[in-house]
């Protein structure tokens, strides 16, 4: 099949349905497909073609779920995305977030083809759009119902989604590059000191990280275990938490910056134990898969994006969220009892082969082809400018 992969965040910048659309975009040519990818990102405001990347419009900046994205908001992209589709041809047109940015409208509003989507948004303030969906919920309906096919990546995400879009989504979680972590995976010599160390891989200075909670819970577990330790990987400012640092004289913290994808396996076998603090607003949890592909134990909030990956006391054990007694308890039950951080850490590893990225590139291959099954839709362009409805 030739497949189209369409992200509304311009992949320059890099960011969970980015990474998604990378990863399956390879999979996807290993399995024999031909693919091209669909993003913002213009530098000229019109059209950037390197022959396998197309990138139309320009990306703005604007907050994120707590973060930034860079998206298009233009509606003046029709003329160059008709003439990218028209020229291409494709069989499949596959949408990441298909309702969030003017160019998957636009698609939308030009394919004369099979259509799929895959939501990755929580129920949430994401980008705005639940306000903006009760809202524009006609107007955006009209470009729903030119999907053939819909892919939630998680119950929370399907919840959220069919709220305002009632139909038939189908559960695929987000996939890892499972061969790329593991128990055997040699520690980063740098960090691997021998005490018992704590684990977070993340935007740190997001407030729905939950770093803040994370780090009084440290205190508390370091009031049990002196020498037990924190790592921090990801980007941030540290300054902004020096003073409560300081304050509760919390020792062994090292930030360690973002890290390369090619340097997270070791960075996951540094640990004795994975921690996701997290407040809310998370559909899925890519970071927990990876912990636990490394056979590493988790302790996470007890959210419902994290709920959709592991099951208390069997892959990880789950915290109340915004709770640094319950965070440090459970921190404290894995370092101290290492038949239970083992246990956590083979179970975890095993749910997490499930979601290597072969297993969910096939499944969602099988999406397409039951999608194209069905035949595209009778709707067409001319129908969104006319207000008609298909049959």
């Amino acid at each position: 099949m030739k497949i189209l992969l369409s992200t509304p965040f311009d992949v320059s910048h890099p960011g969970g349905v980015n990474a998604h659309v990378a990863n399956l975009d390879r999979e996807l040519q290993r399995m024999g497909h031909t693919t091209r990818v669909l993003s913002p990102g213009a530098c000229d405001g019109a059209i950037d073609d390197d022959g396998h990347v197309c990138k139309i419009g320009r990306a703005h900046t604007i907050p994120a779920n707590g973060s930034l994205a860079r998206l298009a908001l233009s509606p003046f992209l029709s003329k160059h995305v008709r003439a990218f589709l028209d020229e291409e041809k494709f069989d499949i047109i596959h949408l990441n977030d298909p309702l969030t940015s003017t160019l998957h409208l636009t698609v939308l509003a030009n394919s004369q083809t099979t259509n799929v989507g895959t939501f990755h948004a929580s129920n949430s303030s994401y980008l705005g759009f639940n306000l903006l969906y009760r809202i524009g919920r006609p107007v955006f309906a009209r470009f729903d119902q030119h999907l053939h096919y819909r892919i939630a990546v998680s119950p929370i995400a399907s919840e959220f989604i069919s709220h305002y879009f009632p139909g038939d989504y189908h559960l695929i979680p987000n996939g890892i590059d499972f061969d790329r972590f593991g128990a055997n995976q040699p520690p980063h010599p740098d960090l691997r000191t021998g005490d018992p160390t704590v684990l977070f891989v993340g935007r740190f200075d997001e407030p729905r990280k939950g770093f803040r909670h994370l780090l009084e819970s440290m205190a508390r577990v370091q009031d049990q275990i002196p020498c037990a330790r924190l790592l921090v990987a990801g980007p941030g400012n540290p300054d902004s938490f020096r003073r409560q640092i300081s304050q509760r004289r919390i020792a062994g913290v090292q930030f360690i910056g973002e890290v390369p994808d090619e340097a997270l396996p070791a960075i996951y076998t540094s640990c004795d134990v994975f921690c996701a603090p997290s407040t809310g607003r998370e559909s899925f949890g890519i970071v927990l898969l990876e912990a636990m592909a490394s056979g590493k134990p988790v302790v996470a909030s007890n959210i419902a994006g994290y709920r959709s990956v592991i099951q208390h006391d069997q892959e990880g054990l789950l915290t109340e969220p915004c709770n640094p007694a319950s965070l440090s308890s459970a921190i404290l039950s894995v370092l101290r009892d290492p038949e239970l951080a083992n246990r956590l850490g083979v179970a975890g590893r095993e749910r997490a082969r499930h979601c290597a990225w072969p297993t969910v590139a096939q499944r969602v291959v099988e999406c397409y082809e039951e999608a194209s099954a069905r035949g595209p839709s009778l709707a067409t362009s001319e129908s969104l400018v006319s207000g008609t409805r298909r049959p």
